[in-house]
């Protein structure tokens, strides 16, 4: 066959050369005089040509390929094996198969194990060309949608799971183990160490990740409201009920039920979620018939539910159906050392939201790194976006950090001395005890918002319920603010 035969012939049309690296092409080819022309021919028309006599001498050349040009009868290893071959690697090659006429068959299989497209021989080589630069195209488009989802991957990871420290990788150990069951998972954990975004990566690494992800929060509504959130209702269920209501049970069919904060459900409540647990089962207000549903439930709480079923204000066998699964969600102080790896991804996801790049000077992290973070990470988000916001120039230094953090002893340069373990994370007389800590911090804001606790559960990050218990167990419970 002559290069101005079939495989040859004028070039095209309007051809020229393309942006971007040259397309690296194999050509797998036992005929020695083909092969060469194949290679000469497709390299001066711009690709990269990587050129084998069999499969075996394909499979040991170059991994780093975008398109495979397969002979199907080769000696030895076999084209169809050869392309099953290059299409388990990863990322795989798109294959354009050469046939003869009576293998037109065995082309046709080739196609089923993904080959983009098969020729006939002889072929023309502009046919050739736009069929190997549109498996080219294909190939690379994927390799870039990968890339693009690998980055929204990493755009989406819960902050809480940004760390190397030993209980990060404790508990990113335990959502792999844990993933893959139906069973219901128990996450607990204090106030703003993430439990919804475990619940979110529990939901991602399970084989429900394509089923919906629905979350309800049970400290947010009321006792009616909360049960018909969960069940739904049906149409004339109560005044005002028009038209049937499908509550988040039946939205989360297929896929993962979050309840949030479930140890402010009421017991009855309760009995009525431990009957879906159990088999699936559930009644929308005002309706006999019974539903069934599909769904994995993962419940949070940042209370000890054991405590709670001692006092009779728990169901222990719900409690016994939930824990199942427990995964614990470590404190910010039960692992600093990921402080500053915390900061880097928390201040990068504001620079995406308020348009405004801010950098962090060495001493102002040196002061976060002595506060204590009784909020935990939803605090730490909190203080850098307002600091991003409120500083006036593109460096957070620790003057803009005043007035952000409950304490002005996070921001002094702690006294020179001996290292003791006494030394604790406040300096100069404040008190190093978390719950003073704490007690100081929620005083501050509610006198920052006039004693309002509905403004100041919000800016804390608690539902209202949630900071009547806290100023309860404080001591705070029905004092103005100072």
């Amino acid at each position: 066959m002559s290069e101005g035969g079939a495989v040859g012939g004028p070039p095209s049309a309007g051809r020229g050369p393309r942006a971007g690296p040259p397309l690296r092409v194999l050509v797998v080819e036992d005929e020695q005089a083909l092969r060469e022309l194949l290679a000469r021919q497709l390299g001066r028309r711009g690709f990269d040509v990587t050129a084998a006599g069999s499969a075996e001498e394909a499979l040991a050349g170059p991994a780093d390929v975008d398109v495979a040009l397969c002979d199907l009868s080769l000696p030895g290893l076999s084209g169809i094996e050869l392309l099953r071959r290059l299409r388990q690697r990863d990322p795989a090659p798109e294959c354009v198969v050469l046939t003869g006429q009576a293998t037109v068959g065995t082309a046709i299989e080739a196609m089923k194990l993904g080959a983009y497209h098969y020729l006939e021989k002889p072929v023309k080589l502009d046919e050739l060309e736009l069929y190997l630069r549109g498996a080219g195209d294909k190939r690379r488009l994927a390799v870039e949608n990968r890339g693009l989802r690998a980055g929204l991957a990493r755009q989406a990871r819960a902050p809480a799971l940004v760390g190397r420290s030993p209980a990060i990788e404790a508990l990113r150990r335990t959502i792999e183990r844990v993933a893959a069951s139906p069973a219901p998972v128990l996450v607990e954990g204090e106030t703003g160490t993430g439990k919804d975004l475990v619940a979110r990566a529990l939901h991602q690494a399970s084989p429900r990740r394509d089923g919906p992800f629905v979350a309800i929060n049970c400290g947010a509504l009321s006792e009616a409201l909360l049960e018909n959130e969960l069940f739904g209702h049906a149409a004339g269920a109560y005044t005002g009920a028009t038209k049937d209501h499908p509550g988040v049970f039946e939205a989360a069919h297929g896929g993962t039920l979050f309840v949030d904060e479930v140890a402010e459900m009421s017991l009855e409540t309760q009995k009525k979620l431990l009957r879906v647990l159990e088999n699936g089962e559930l009644r929308r207000l005002g309706e006999t018939r019974a539903r069934y549903v599909d769904v994995r439930v993962v419940a949070a709480t940042n209370r000890s539910l054991r405590d709670l079923v001692a006092a009779g204000k728990f169901r222990e066998d719900l409690y016994f159906r939930l824990g199942v699964l427990p995964v614990h969600t470590p404190a910010l102080r039960e692992h600093p050392d990921d402080l500053p790896d915390l900061v880097a991804e928390l201040l990068e996801r504001a620079r995406a939201h308020y348009g405004r790049t801010v950098a962090l000077d060495p001493a102002a992290l040196a002061a976060l790194q002595r506060y204590p973070w009784p909020g935990n990470v939803r605090e730490l988000r909190n203080v850098l976006e307002r600091a991003m916001v409120l500083a006036p120039a593109d460096v957070v230094r620790p003057a803009d950090l005043e007035g952000l953090l409950p304490t002005s002893a996070a921001l002094r340069r702690p006294t020179p001395g001996p290292a003791t373990p006494e030394a604790g994370a406040l300096a100069d007389g404040a008190e190093g005890r978390l719950e003073d800590v704490e007690r100081d911090h929620i005083r501050r804001v509610l006198e920052a918002h006039g004693g309002n606790k509905t403004q100041a559960a919000r800016a804390l990050g608690v539902s209202l319920r949630s900071l009547y218990r806290k100023l309860e167990r404080l001591g705070l419970k029905d004092r103005p603010a100072p």
